[in-house]
């Protein structure tokens, strides 16, 4: 069955779409599959047809994913016309610290809550959590839930005034910081080396707070998919996206074994193989 294509919408059929109440709040959720929960967050402009192809290649990998509806038209392709108020209409939303100065997005409350959720309906050891691009530090910042034990970072683009800035208050930054040593944990993170939403800058600002606890892998801008969906081509207008959007679908290519990198990564941590 085909779910997506370059140029239209995904129906998402192949999950079940899911309206959780949490911390006060509803959201809808999809989900799809089995085995130890990963909670997906979309990049902008939303839960585009590559956000919703990376989850089935997670959930096919052996996990039950969940991916909640924060911004955007579910399913959506991402044209410049439907993306650009998207994106607007985020940065000054109350969920999120688009800019520097406004620490930690409230929106990770109800997150690391989706998270203890997922953990108690999927089980296993923990949790994994992927953002990407606005929701890229999110994962990271899920780490204050226990359940929480494989973040992946994706080209964290906020905020977006400070290349060097983590969108993190300084009492959670210090409160990660402490997480990670007291249970071991590690971060895995990707980026294209010439990024401008996600600089090195801000890679090296995730190794000063995390120390070698922080993977930050860089990828050559030359191998990002050079003809991406209109927002990211106009609007982004730079390598970005490594497992999504600039992700070229052909075996043996960087951007696909970032990917597979990342699926090993979950299953090291979420899928331990069992000691004798």
């Amino acid at each position: 069955m085909e779910f997506e294509n370059s140029t239209g919408d995904d129906s998402l059929a192949d999950f079940t779409k899911r309206v959780i109440s949490l911390e006060g709040d509803d959201k809808t959720v999809y989900v799809a599959g089995t085995g130890p929960a990963v909670v997906i967050m979309p990049e902008m402009p939303g839960i585009s047809p590559d956000v919703a192809r990376f989850a089935r290649w997670v959930r096919d990998a052996g996990f039950t994913v969940y991916i909640p509806s924060l911004f955007g038209v579910d399913g959506a392709y991402p044209s410049v016309e439907l993306s650009e108020p998207i994106m607007r209409k985020a940065c000054v939303s109350k969920e999120f610290r688009a800019f520097a100065g406004g620490g930690t997005s409230p929106i990770a409350v109800w997150l690391r809550a989706l998270a203890r959720l997922a953990h108690a309906e999927s089980g296993g050891p923990g949790v994994g959590a992927v953002g990407m691009c606005f929701t890229g530090n999110f994962a990271l910042t899920m780490t204050l839930e226990p359940a929480v034990i494989a973040p992946v970072i994706n080209h964290p683009s906020l905020p977006l005034d400070d290349p060097a800035g983590l969108e993190l208050s300084p009492e959670d930054a210090t409160a990660i910081a402490e997480r990670f040593e007291r249970d071991d944990l590690r971060a895995l993170a990707y980026r294209f080396d010439n990024d401008k939403w996600c600089t090195g800058q801000r890679f090296a600002a995730y190794t000063q707070l995390l120390g070698d606890r922080f993977d930050g892998r860089v990828i050559s801008g030359e191998h990002a998919n050079p003809k991406p969906p209109p927002f990211f081509e106009h609007i982004v207008k730079t390598p970005h996206s490594v497992v999504t959007a600039h992700l070229v679908d052909e075996d043996g290519h960087p951007t696909i074994k970032a990917r597979d990198e990342i699926l090993a990564y979950l299953r090291d941590r979420l899928q331990p193989a069992p000691t004798a």
